[in-house]
């Protein structure tokens, strides 16, 4: 029975009658102190589950266990990996990888195989949930390993209508284990009624000062108030310990809570037999509690099965099943031992002397299996048991942390690498080491880390010349730059990358050229000196013409000459520069993506959308999806300087998404800005404002953007002082350049002018026409005439308007198109034309509308009044407009005639959540059917 848990015990009963009901799945984060009651509502969730029909996995965490990659991951899902045929391609080998089910060989995982495997795990529980609901149970989670959180994370927060119940609990304030994105219940103290009556059930000889004491020391705990009168002799009759009174607890708050706790724990495990206590430190430090396994060990140091009796009747441990999950068919089932509470898990284990833990590590070296995930536990148990240098230990230590990187668990890579560096006898050896740590805790998304044990290792390099080779620190200087960049350092990072490449531009040209990619990014946010800094290095490397990386450097070389003004010519094909270098064996579409972006610098937006388009394709197939939010982004972009916006939106919003969800700071960041560009077009002034604080709040990377953004909301809302000011700084500062700021220039120009200040865009307009006039696009050149008319007398104004106009022509770009239409005919009307002023105020009108940009549709029809024409109505958006991002791209795939489950291995969602957003469009779009969608969406 728990007590005072009833509004807990409610939310929990909410989510399992949901997911019985309606398939709606929920995730409960449940946080707070040891002992408080976290692990009693588990129970309770998992008999009111059991009542309910639920199948049920369940997992818990350990502390010795969190260096070892996905080892809770493949403790919960046991009992499912039979399901792992049905998973997509992608999915299947990543978790396949992750569990060591099959051979990697040395392929390295990519940046998002995190992803994939929470994706794969999603998918699985969505598997598990299809015919009756599911609820998964993790406990202690702040002690699962990194790579498991983070899949299980992922998972979570994509749940959605799988009929999956999530419950996780973690202790406040131990560990680093944070649940961002998911609803989280803090547990506190119980009422004072409450504690009494707990108390009152659980030691009924209490004298009533000893009934006092206990309250006031407990807390509300109600761990406490159940296993301290154990320490006063004063458990119900027939428990252990209740002959009698001892001494007194200690003074109140003298030991903190969790240590009296473990002090009760203490004394208990005192009192029995020698061997039982040897048999629960070899179960206390056995991760999975593997009954075998733990037999085995200790047998070795005295102790036998029989020797358990005592502690299974003092209710310290008990057996349990290794497969919790009922199972719909015959399976080998294997025991294990479990603790009473985690607690006492930890107390047995810090309680034995350091001579008698290391001898029992050692124990268990030898009876683990010596398979993949055995040879990593033997590993870490002779680490652990060893007293000094030992290279046979760091050796397998090494071979341990290769297993783990290869398997996608880079936290537990860099852990082993680093014990097997303290480990080494040999000076080289573990330097060595010591920068292949580096370089994991780099991929495993742990900034600090790595740059911590980077500048560790570099200062044994400056201290051990002997030690000091070229390779090993540009490996270290490459992974500080890297960090520098990921932190918005970027000033730090050119300067470690630009050193990283020194070192080994004659002699490894081809990382040489990796490097210095890298370093453009981080020159490409400081200005224009240093983008022709990283451009005259790249230029100057003596790579081969059949080298993969010879046909990209040549690319962003060209492309940066002329944006920079030291080149002259038309710019290059994109599309040749991909192509070559897939001819010469570049990774695709990892190599491919830089490419893909810089033909944006120079204007290529059509280039931009098709070749970015083929890439999202081909890293959704391959499962590539670190590459994603950078190439999502940069087709939203091509797609929003076309024309279409819904596109932009959705693949916008996915990449945002997925940026966040495997920790991509920077291009969340850009994703944000882009987002509160959008809104800044459609004039929502509060969600432009809140998508800008946001990208700003995750990075430096999405200033330029979110400054075109508020400048471009200014200057559709009237403000065109504010608008000015803003553009001003975007357009003449370090960020000149970019994207975003070129393509803001005509907005200061219309801003300069109607405040008649045109010299204060005199310079910016100039940079914009020598910029223009090496894109040789037709929509860069209608720009510059457009701004020409602004900026230039009455009498030519006519002739550019219609110069543009008809340039505009040539190319679908109806935002463009629609502005320049808008100034003509104020333009016409400020002539006193205003008969000839309305057609290309009704064409802009019209268009706008289209568009969903409220402001300027607004500005149109203002116009079209003061000719003396009754503007018409705002046409209602169409049925497609009313769905919402994911609903769209979802119902567009659904019309291709692709099944809920190709959509859903396409977008990284369950089937299900595939059909439930599918039934919420069906009445939004005025259909039964999705044989209906292709009408509904050429209409």
């Amino acid at each position: 029975m728990l007590y005072g848990r009833e509004d807990e015990q409610a939310s929990i009963d909410a989510l399992l009658t949901a997911a019985t009901g309606d398939g709606t799945s929920g995730v409960l984060v449940l946080r707070g102190e040891p002992g408080i009651g976290k692990s009693a509502l588990l129970e309770h969730a998992a008999a009111t589950a059991g009542r309910k029909g639920f199948r049920m996995l369940r997992a818990t965490g350990v502390e010795y266990e969190a260096e070892l990659p996905f080892s809770g991951l493949s403790l919960l899902l046991a009992p499912a990996l039979d399901r792992l045929p049905s998973l997509p391609g992608p999915q299947r080998r990543a978790l396949e990888r992750a569990f060591g089910l099959a051979d990697t060989g040395t392929d390295a995982p990519q940046a998002g195989d995190r992803l994939l495997a929470g994706l794969a795990v999603l998918t699985l529980l969505a598997e598990l949930a299809e015919d009756r609901p599911l609820l998964c149970l993790v406990d202690d989670a702040q002690w699962l390993d990194r790579a498991s959180a983070e899949a299980l994370l992922l998972a979570a927060r994509r749940l959605q209508a799988e009929g999956v119940v999530l419950l996780l609990a973690a202790r406040e304030g131990e560990g680093s284990w944070a649940a961002p994105g998911l609803p989280e219940l803090r547990l506190g103290a119980l009422a004072e009624a409450a504690a009494t009556a707990l108390l009152a059930a659980s030691a009924t000889t209490l004298t009533p000062s000893a009934r006092r004491r206990v309250l006031a020391e407990a807390h509300g705990n109600p761990l406490a108030l159940s296993e301290l009168p154990a320490a006063l002799g004063a458990r119900q009759p027939g428990t252990p310990g209740a002959a009698g009174l001892v001494e007194p607890l200690g003074p109140t708050g003298s030991v903190p809570l969790a240590g009296r706790l473990q002090l009760a724990y203490h004394g208990q495990v005192s009192r029995l037999p020698a061997a039982t206590q040897t048999l629960l430190l070899v179960a206390a430090a056995e991760e999975t509690g593997d009954l075998d396994v733990v037999l085995r060990a200790a047998a070795t140091l005295g102790a036998a099965a029989e020797d358990l009796r005592a502690a299974e009747e003092a209710g310290l441990v008990r057996l349990a099943s290794s497969a919790p999950v009922p199972s719909d068919g015959p399976s080998e089932v294997g025991q294990r031992l479990v603790f009473r509470h985690p607690l006492l898990r930890s107390a047995v284990h810090q309680r034995a002397p350091l001579v008698q833990r290391m001898a029992t590590h050692r124990a268990l070296a030898e009876a683990v299996s010596r398979g993949p995930d055995g040879a990593g536990r033997r590993a870490w148990h002779l680490a652990l048991a060893a007293t000094g240098p030992d290279e046979a230990i760091a050796a397998e230590l090494e071979r341990t942390a290769e297993h783990a990187a290869r398997r996608g668990g880079h936290a537990g890579a860099a852990a082993a690498y680093e014990r097997a560096a303290r480990l080494s006898p040999d000076t080289r050896d573990a330097t060595r080491r010591y920068a292949y740590a580096a370089e994991a805790a780099a991929e495993g998304g742990e900034p600090d880390r790595a740059a911590e044990l980077a500048e560790r290792t570099l200062q044994r390099l400056r201290q051990d010349a002997d030690s000091a080779d070229v390779l090993t620190q540009a490996q270290l200087l490459f992974v500080q730059g890297t960090t520098r960049f990921w932190h918005g350092s970027h000033q730090a990072a050119l300067d470690l990358l630009l050193r990283t490449a020194d070192l080994i531009a004659d002699t490894a040209p081809q990382h040489a050229a990796r490097v210095l990619i890298q370093a453009f990014h981080a020159a490409w946010y400081l200005g224009e000196e240093p983008v022709g800094l990283v451009r005259d290095r790249l230029a100057a490397l003596p790579l081969g013409p059949d080298e993969p990386a010879a046909p990209l450097v040549r690319y962003l070389v060209d492309v940066t000459g002329l944006l920079l003004g030291r080149a002259d010519g038309a710019a290059p094909a994109a599309a040749d520069a991909a192509a070559r270098a897939r001819h010469a064996g570049a990774v695709v579409p990892v190599d491919l993506v830089t490419v893909c972006g810089a033909a944006l610098i120079l204007g290529g937006d059509d280039e931009t959308a098709r070749l970015a388009g083929e890439l999202v394709a081909e890293a959704r197939a391959v499962g590539a999806v670190g590459a994603l939010p950078t190439l999502l982004f940069f087709l939203a972009e091509a797609e929003l300087f076309t024309g279409l916006q819904q596109e932009a939106l959705t693949h916008a919003t996915e990449s945002l998404r997925i940026a966040e969800d495997i920790g991509q700071r920077q291009w969340a960041s850009q994703m944000h800005s882009f987002l509160a560009h959008l809104a800044a077009t459609g004039g929502d002034e509060q969600a432009a404002r809140d998508a800008a604080d946001l990208s700003l709040a995750a990075g430096p990377a999405g200033r330029p953007w979110t400054q075109w953004a508020l400048g471009l909301l200014d200057l559709g809302h009237g403000r065109a002082e504010d608008a000015l000011t803003r553009l001003e700084a975007l357009v003449h500062g370090p960020q000149r350049h970019h994207v975003a700021a070129l393509r803001a220039v005509p907005d200061l120009v219309e801003a300069a002018v109607r405040l008649r200040e045109p010299q204060r865009a005199a310079d910016a307009f100039a940079y914009f026409a020598r910029w223009a006039g090496h894109t040789g696009q037709p929509w860069s050149a209608a720009l510059v005439l457009r701004c020409e008319a602004l900026l230039g007398d009455d009498a030519e104004s006519e002739q550019r308007y219609l110069a543009a106009l008809g340039l505009h022509a040539e190319q679908h770009r109806p935002w463009d198109l629609a502005r320049t239409e808008l100034l003509y005919g104020e333009w016409l009307r400020r002539e006193r034309r205003r008969s000839e002023a309305r057609t290309p105020l009704r064409s802009a009108l019209a268009r706008f509308e289209q568009l969903r940009a409220a402001p300027w549709a607004g500005r149109a029809r203002s116009e079209l009044g003061a000719t003396g024409t009754v503007a018409p109505q705002g046409r209602t958006p169409g049925a497609p407009a009313l769905l919402t991002p994911q609903e769209s791209q979802i119902v567009r795939l659904a019309a291709q005639g692709l099944s809920n489950r190709d959509i859903a291995a396409q977008l990284f969602l369950s089937a299900r959540t595939v059909g439930y957003h599918l039934y919420k469009a069906y009445p939004k779009l005025g259909v039964a059917s999705r044989a209906e969608l292709p009408g509904v969406l050429t209409n």
